[in-house]
């Protein structure tokens, strides 16, 4: 029999990459503290994309207790500045400070997939996305900030590539599917392998 499939997630956009790919699954959030996993991560000084597979295994893990016979499909995503790892503003100043340290620079986006069945790692993937940001002026940051008001608190980079955001770079390299998250081919590549979906 065909397990059910899972995604231990709540984000909106994973949920609509696997819808759009006509999978049938039920999206399951996991109960876990991410900065409690983080922190003695980072202070250990792990490695950016580490982080974002380490948790996206906890995530499958705890969801996988709950459904032991389901393959459960966690993911997680860090974006990283060399070796500084950021984390969503928490408010307006922190935003412009994220973007004061974006300029003119390339950050990489670390999306990680972890497959989990029965509380067993059957499968993990890190997927990476460069992102160059053009120079950017204070009077910019001021104005792109007040256009965009508080949807700059809502991602780790205090920008939106699908809305206004796309006018702070100048190259992307890296597909759609892992810059959202969830690096869609190498996962329906196992899940066909696994047999949870159609060959």
């Amino acid at each position: 029999m065909t397990p059910k499939l899972i995604l231990a997630s709540s984000s909106p956009f994973r949920r609509m990459l696997m819808e759009n790919a006509g999978l049938s699954f039920e999206a399951h959030p996991a109960e876990i503290d991410e900065r409690a996993v983080e922190a003695p991560l980072e202070k250990a000084g792990a490695k950016p994309d580490t982080v974002a597979c380490i948790l996206a295994k906890a995530k499958a893990e705890d969801v996988s207790a709950r459904f032991p016979e389901s393959l459960v499909i966690g993911s997680d995503q860090t974006m990283s500045l060399g070796d500084r790892v950021f984390h969503k503003p928490k408010d307006m100043a922190d935003a412009a400070n994220h973007l004061r340290a974006l300029s003119g620079t390339t950050h990489r986006l670390n999306s990680a997939i972890a497959i989990v069945h029965d509380g067993a790692v059957l499968w993990e993937h890190v997927g990476h996305a460069e992102l160059t940001m053009r120079p950017l002026t204070e009077d910019f940051i001021a104005r792109h900030l007040v256009r965009v008001g508080d949807r700059a608190l809502s991602s780790v980079g205090a920008y939106q590539l699908e809305g206004e955001g796309l006018q702070l770079f100048e190259k992307i390299e890296g597909d759609y599917f892992t810059i959202l998250g969830l690096p869609m081919l190498p996962l329906l590549g196992k899940l066909r392998e696994f047999g949870a979906i159609d060959g």
